[in-house]
C-alpha cells in the first residue's frame, strides 16, 4: 500500500494543502476566539525576520517608530465619514469596563489614522515640524466574516506608517517612495515574490484616501493577494481633525498626509507563493535558519562533527542550527525540516565523518549530493543566492504565464475562473464593468499604465486593469 502523503496535494485541494502546511510545519494554530490565531515560534520567527528587514527599510526613509493606544474613542472615527463607513462592519466596540458602562464606547483599533491625527494636530505647529514621519508595529482588530489563518484574522499584526507633509507633492512622492523603496524592494529581494505595482480603482481604494498604491502577488493557485498598500490621504483627515501648520508665508494650512501598511498576511503570501507538496520553501534572505546540520546517528564523532560544521557555517555568516536530537529518528527530523522549508540541510553520519564529507540537501531546487565538509562555508553562500533567484524567477514566470490580455468582461471572467489574471483596458471596463465582474467573484486588483508602470491617477489615458480572483 502506498504511503499517504504528509500534506494534501495542492492540485487536489489547495485550501486544504494550505491548512495542512500551517499545521504540519508548526507555523500557527487557531485561537480560542473566532477568527483569532496563535502564531507558533517557527511562524513568529518568519514574522520577526520580515519585521527586521522592513523596519530597516522604513527607517532608511527617515521614519521613526512610535506607539499609539489600542483603544480609540468612538467619536474619533465619526469625524471622517468615508473612513467610518468603510470600517463600520469590521469594528469591535468596548462598551463596558471595570464592571461599569463606559461614558463613551471605545473602538478596538482597526487602523490608527484617527487617533494619530488627534496627536498630529497637537504636535504640528509650523512648517518646521514637517514632514512628520511615524510608524508603529502593532496589532489591529477587524471583525472578519470569513477568517483564514494569516490571510484574514480578527486580530493580526502589522506595521502602519503615518506621515504629515506641507504639500500635496511631498506627500504623494513619499507614498510612492514607500511603495517602491520599502514594499517593492522587500517583496522582490527578500520574499522573492513577484508583484504587480499599481493603484486601486475608486471602488477598491482605502476608505478616506484619495489614492491607494498596491502590490499584488499571484499565489500558487492563480489567485491574487494584496501584499501591501500605500495611501495618499490628501487633506481628508487633516480637515476632520483640524491638523494645520503655520506656513512660511504666514498662512495656516492643512497638512497633506499618507498612511501605509503591511501585515502578517505576508506569511500567508510566502506559504502560497513558494510552498509545494513537500512543505514550505523559505527564501534564504528571509529564512531564520538558512542551514540545518543534522546528526544521523548518536555517535560521538558524528556529534562533534555536526557541531564543528555548525560553528564554521555560523562564522561564515550563515544562519545555522545544529540538530543533534538523535533520540528522534533521522527520517522524521529530515521531513520536519523539509516541511519548514529550511533552504539547506547538511546531513552527517559515521561514513560521512570517515570520508570527511557531508550529504548536502537543497530544499528549493531539490536534490542531494555529497560535498567536502571543508568546502561548505565557501560553497553555501553562492548556493543560497542561486536559490533566492530561483524562487523569484518561478514566481515571475507563474504570473506571466497565467496572465492573459483580453478585451471583454466575459474573457476576463474566463481567465480568472481558469486560475489566472486578465489585463483589460480600463476604458473598456470602467466602474460598470467592475461591478459586473464582482458578480462572478472577480475584482480589479489594480490599474497599471500601458508600459506596466504605476499610473499617475485612475484617469490616466491607457490604464490597464489587472483583474482576478483574490484572497
Amino acid at each position: 500500500m502506498a504511503k499517504a502523503p504528509v500534506l494534501t496535494p495542492q492540485a487536489e485541494d489547495f485550501p486544504r494543502w494550505y491548512q495542512d502546511l500551517i499545521s504540519k510545519a508548526e507555523l500557527a494554530d487557531n485561537g480560542p476566539g473566532r477568527g483569532t490565531m496563535v502564531i507558533r515560534p517557527y511562524g513568529y520567527g518568519l514574522w520577526e525576520r520580515m519585521q527586521q528587514e522592513m523596519d530597516a527599510r522604513i527607517k532608511a526613509t527617515g521614519t521613526r517608530n512610535a506607539y499609539f493606544p489600542l483603544f480609540i474613542p468612538q467619536s474619533y472615527l465619526t469625524r471622517e465619514a468615508e473612513h467610518v463607513e468603510g470600517f463600520a462592519p469590521e469594528l469591535a466596540v468596548v462598551t463596558h469596563g471595570g464592571g461599569k458602562q463606559l461614558e463613551e464606547p471605545l473602538v478596538v483599533r482597526p487602523t490608527s489614522e484617527t487617533i494619530i491625527n488627534e496627536y498630529f494636530s497637537k504636535w504640528i505647529q509650523s512648517y518646521r515640524d514637517l514632514p512628520l514621519l511615524l510608524n508603529q508595529w502593532a496589532n489591529v482588530v477587524r471583525w472578519e466574516m470569513r477568517p483564514r489563518i494569516f490571510l484574514r484574522t480578527t486580530e493580526f499584526l502589522w506595521q502602519e506608517g503615518h506621515t504629515a507633509h506641507a504639500t500635496y507633492e511631498d506627500a504623494r512622492d513619499f507614498a510612492a517612495r514607500i511603495h517602491h523603496e520599502v514594499y517593492a524592494d522587500f517583496m522582490e529581494n527578500v520574499l522573492a515574490i513577484d508583484t504587480v505595482l499599481g493603484i486601486k480603482s475608486p471602488a477598491e481604494r482605502f476608505a478616506g484616501a484619495i489614492n491607494t498604491r498596491t502590490l499584488e502577488g499571484m499565489m500558487g493557485d492563480g489567485k491574487a493577494l494584496q501584499m501591501g498598500t500605500s495611501h495618499e490621504l490628501g487633506q481628508n483627515f487633516a480637515r476632520a481633525f483640524d491638523t494645520r501648520f503655520l506656513a512660511a508665508d504666514g498662512e495656516r494650512d492643512l497638512v497633506w498626509q499618507t498612511s501605509w501598511g503591511a501585515s502578517t498576511r505576508m506569511v500567508g503570501g510566502l506559504i502560497m507563493s513558494h510552498g509545494d507538496d513537500n512543505g514550505l520553501r523559505v527564501p534564504p534572505r528571509l529564512a531564520p535558519t538558512q542551514a540545518v546540520v543534522l546528526a544521523i546517528k548518536d555517535d560521538p564523532a558524528v556529534l562533534a562533527k555536526v557541531r564543528e560544521i555548525g560553528a564554521a557555517l555560523t562564522a561564515a555568516g550563515i544562519r545555522t542550527e545544529v540538530d543533534d536530537r538523535t533520540d528522534t529518528p533521522f527520517g522524521r527530523r529530515a521531513v520536519d525540516w523539509e516541511l519548514k522549508g529550511v533552504p539547506v540541510r547538511v546531513e552527517v553520519g559515521p561514513r560521512d565523518v570517515a570520508a570527511d564529507t557531508a550529504m548536502l540537501a537543497r530544499r528549493i531546487p531539490g536534490g542531494k549530493e555529497p560535498v567536502a565538509i571543508e568546502a561548505l562555508p565557501k560553497l553555501l553562500p553562492g548556493l543560497l543566492d542561486e536559490d533566492q533567484e530561483l524562487l523569484l524567477r518561478q514566481s515571475r514566470e507563474r504570473r506571466e504565464s497565467r496572465t492573459s490580455d483580453v478585451r471583454t468582461i466575459e474573457e476576463a471572467v474566463e481567465a480568472a475562473t481558469a486560475g489566472g489574471w486578465a489585463r483589460i483596458p480600463w476604458a473598456d471596463l470602467g466602474p460598470e464593468g467592475e461591478a459586473r465582474l464582482a458578480q462572478d467573484a472577480v475584482s480589479v486588483r489594480c490599474l497599471v499604465a500601458e508600459d506596466g508602470s504605476v499610473p499617475e491617477s485612475v484617469d490616466t489615458p491607457g490604464n490597464i486593469a489587472v483583474v482576478g480572483r483574490a484572497y
